[in-house]
Order: structure tokens, then sequence, then C-alpha cells
């Protein structure tokens, strides 16, 4: 057996940090791909937890290589999936969880292709995501504008993925997840078919 990808994308607000957190405990053999920043690590945070935290001159240096799957430079600082952890945690035969937007989506599976199954979890409605914005009172009202604007213009791009959870009742939506993930592991994509039928041929 190989490693599989599983990709969860939603808008923020949806619930689905807190639905991987649980997949995360609930799930073996499973690995997290954490991001990398070049930014300062702050209180409370840390390393292989939050983020994976290098120089700017490293991180360019691995753009140069190759060795991101994606990345991007925000307010001076860079973001970027690292594709080492990735792969090592593939060839060990882990299920790999990534937490990114509609366009890694997209970079991830010109990447990796058949080996990713993938996951749009929003609210059932734009009403219901903005009044969850504002109750967790994180952000400004331009700032939930603005998520509410992103959430609008990824919700176009829904039909680009497997599956599509609507997080109107946490504990049903966890357990469908978990199904999910369960299920991405047996895709035929996702198994040494020559040396499965091979195996399976000469055993008497």
């Amino acid at each position: 057996m190989k490693g599989s990808i599983l990709i969860i994308s939603g808008p923020s607000g949806s619930g689905k940090s807190s639905l991987m957190g649980e997949l995360l405990k609930q799930t073996k053999d499973v690995y997290f791909s954490i991001s990398t920043t070049t930014r300062e690590i702050r209180e409370g945070e840390k390393e292989g937890v939050n983020y994976h935290y290098i120089s700017k001159e490293e991180f360019k240096q691995d753009i140069q290589d190759g060795a991101f799957l994606e990345w991007a430079k925000v307010h001076d600082n860079y973001y970027g999936t690292s594709l080492k952890p990735i792969l090592k945690e593939l060839h060990l035969g882990k299920l790999v969880v990534f937490d990114i937007d509609v366009q890694g989506h997209k970079i991830a599976r010109e990447k990796f292709g058949n080996i990713i199954t993938s996951v749009f979890v929003t609210t059932p409605n734009q009403e219901i995501l903005k009044e969850r914005l504002v109750n967790r009172g994180t952000d400004t009202k331009e700032v939930v504008d603005k998520r509410i604007s992103n959430a609008v213009s990824e919700m176009t791009r829904i039909r680009e993925y497997d599956y599509l959870l609507v997080n109107d009742d946490f504990e049903k939506t966890l357990k469908d997840l978990i199904a999910i993930a369960l299920a991405s592991r047996h895709r035929i994509t996702s198994i040494d078919t020559e040396n499965f039928i091979s195996s399976w041929v000469s055993e008497e």
C-alpha cells in the first residue's frame, strides 16, 4: 500500500479546522501537512505544530530547488507547503491531510493526481457563514466582508472536488468526513496493484 492524500478546503468559518482536529484524533496513520513560513514564531506557537519556521534564505533556496508544492509571499513573509515531509509520509503509507484553498487544490491535483481525495466543507448558506464569522468576534467588519467575498468565489469551484460536506451538524459531518478518509485509503489508485496481484496469484 502506498500513502494517499486527503485535501480539505472550505471558507473560513465553515468549521473545517475543528473537523480536521477531530479527524486527526480519531484516525490512525495520519499526517497533517504543516505549512512552512519565514515569519517569526509567535507566543504560544510551537515548531512543527503550527508551522515549520525557516529563514528567508532557506525558503528561497527551496523555491529554486522545487521543494514546494505551492508557496506565496504575504506581508513580506513567505508561506508554502514543503514537499519533503509529504513525500516521506506518503512513502511510509500514511494518509496525508492538507488544509489548502481551491488554488492549492488545483496545484496538488496537477502534482499528485489520482492519489488525492478532496472534500469541500461549507455552511448551508451564506448568511450562516456570516453569522459564524461575526459571532466568533476575531475579525473586523471589513475582514468579515472580505472572507464572505472569498467564500462566494470559492463556492464556484466546488465541482473540482470529489465530495461536498455541508456542516450544519458537526457530529454528522465529522462522521461523514472520517468515512471519506477511511475510504480514500482503499482507492485502486492508492494501492500498488502490480505487487498485490503478483502476491495474490503466487500464494496457494
